[in-house]
């Protein structure tokens, strides 16, 4: 009994080591992944007296504002909205039946020849039947703005964007961080751009602290709905 209870003790054990190995770290600001890139300082050159151009300082008369550089910040307009419907109706059905006379011997049954009751007839019949119907509805919408930073210029001219934005509740912390290509046409003059234009967007949107602990399941919840599970 006392081996019993170890083996088992050790098992919950070594179930809860795992799982905890598999629980991802809640998120934390200031992530190397997100962080602002800033521009290359110019290269200090001497300065000319008299001239009202000065080289390694950008000034364009007939261009506006809009991020092309990297360092340059970007304001992404999230308008995201999503849904997804899918039904499933599945349902089989197979019969079978077998049936096995009785032997004859000289033109005459095994039970009339030898006037007993002999009979070896029998008979198999089998159903099968399998009905399955499944239905998943989802729907997300997520709106606001964010603004980041150009983290690289492609030879291209697709501009890499990353960033993240923090809010601090009194019930815990709430981010968004957002990864892309943007192209400088997709930039409106007030240098805003649309989520939905942005190429191979990781849009992220969550939070850590009571409230979202709250809505988490916990280990044992995890492994019960798991494919580990086998029942």
């Amino acid at each position: 009994m006392n081996v019993l209870r170890l083996g088992l003790t050790t098992l919950i054990f070594l179930v809860y080591v795992f799982l905890s190995g598999c629980v991802s770290l809640p998120a934390e600001p200031n992530d190397p992944a997100y962080a602002p890139v800033y521009p290359p300082s110019p290269v200090p050159v001497e300065f000319t007296n008299g001239a009202i151009y000065q080289e390694n300082f950008a000034m364009s008369l007939y261009e506006d504002r809009r991020a092309n550089r990297v360092g340059d910040i970007l304001t992404v307009r999230l308008d995201e909205e999503t849904e997804a419907k899918k039904d499933a109706d599945t349902k089989i059905d197979k019969d079978s039946s077998a049936t096995i006379a009785d032997p004859t011997i000289l033109g005459k049954t095994v039970k009339g020849l030898f006037g007993h009751n002999l009979s070896l007839s029998s008979q198999l019949s089998s159903t099968r039947s399998f009905d399955g119907e499944s239905e998943s509805n989802q729907s997300n919408s997520l709106s606001g703005d964010i603004t980041v930073t150009v983290a690289e210029v492609l030879p291209n001219g697709v501009m890499k964007i990353r960033g993240e934005k923090w809010l601090t509740l009194n019930t815990g912390d709430e981010y968004i961080r957002i990864t892309g290509l943007v192209r400088p046409e997709d930039v409106t003059p007030d240098n805003i751009v649309s989520s939905q234009k942005v190429a191979d967007a990781r849009i992220t949107y969550s939070g850590r602290g009571e409230v979202a602990d709250a809505g988490k399941a916990g280990w044992l919840v995890r492994f019960l709905l798991s494919t580990f599970f086998p029942f």
